[in-house]
């Protein structure tokens, strides 16, 4: 049990080159790269896959705050710590290990082929790692992380099948509505008297992700045709850069108004999930980047 727990032997592992790769590591777990990586798959990959995989890790992101703040599992020592951006959030299940597992696993299971899943093995071997060099998680909290992402896999597998076509088919003000029903449940179910906004606000994101592919849709129904590489680079940076301008915009105006709080926050949210799949899009089509 202290082997599961007691992180004093990554101290020697530990070099200024190494902390720099982990830290690297660490980063495709936290909420900006997913802010990224999102939108990339729907705008240059697939429609189809990238709706998949954000309802995949909405789902699996409300899992995991749920069992943190069930759980209450202390993190190892603060002054083991090399990342300080986990604050005072609990350990057990880890989720970089959980959330991290869920979208590359679904990926490589996409995509079908071998060198996917070896990827997938190794960035999620990678990212896990990460949080064992920073010694912001201990053992067992990776190993929960990774079995609840390998269940939490199964079973979105098995959502997929025919069985649930029906739900999966409903119309989008149906999965609107679910998804309120959802993030208003959360304040009556969440445990021990703790907080869900931060993950009641993914939901939220989700809410205007699911707002803007509907207009996408039903604006472009065939498939998009993507241009040359060079371009999609061009069109992923650009897109990128818009999002992040368009969350500082929001936050200032947020600020200057002063309305922050929670409802705001939601607010924003929704309006960049609106962005990836409505406004973007659109926007790529005006300039004929896309067709």
């Amino acid at each position: 049990m202290d082997f599961l727990h007691n992180m004093e032997w990554v101290l020697p592992l530990r070099s200024d080159t190494a902390t720099i790769i982990f830290n690297a590591l660490t980063w495709l777990g936290y909420g900006t790269f997913f802010l990224i990586a999102l939108p990339l798959v729907y705008w240059l990959w697939n429609r189809a896959i990238a709706m998949r995989l954000v309802v995949l890790i909405a789902i699996t992101a409300v899992i995991n705050g749920w069992l943190k703040d069930y759980w209450q599992d202390p993190r190892p020592p603060r002054e083991l710590w090399l990342d300080q951006r986990v604050d005072d959030s609990y350990g057990r299940p880890s989720g970089h290990a959980q959330v991290s597992f869920a979208m590359w696993t679904w990926m490589a299971y996409e995509i079908k082929k071998s060198w996917a899943w070896a990827a997938a093995i190794i960035i999620v071997a990678g990212v896990c790692l990460s949080r064992l060099y920073l010694a912001v998680h201990d053992i067992d909290d990776i190993l929960t992380g990774v079995s609840l992402g390998i269940v939490g896999m199964l079973l979105f597998i098995w959502l997929q099948s025919s069985a649930f076509a029906a739900i999966r088919n409903l119309p989008v003000l149906a999965h609107l509505v679910l998804i309120v029903a959802a993030g208003a449940a959360l304040f009556v179910v969440w445990p021990t008297g703790e907080n869900p906004v931060p993950v009641v606000g993914l939901l939220a994101l989700l809410f205007g992700w699911f707002i803007g592919a509907d207009m996408d849709h039903r604006l472009a129904p065939a498939t998009p045709v993507l241009p040359v590489w060079p371009l999609r680079l061009v069109m992923g940076i650009g897109g990128v850069v818009v999002l992040f301008a368009l969350q500082i915009a929001l936050k200032k105006g947020i600020a200057a108004a002063g309305v922050e709080g929670t409802v705001s926050s939601y607010a924003t949210s929704a309006i960049l999930g609106f962005y990836m799949t409505g406004l973007a899009p659109l926007a790529f089509r005006a300039l004929k980047l896309v067709k």
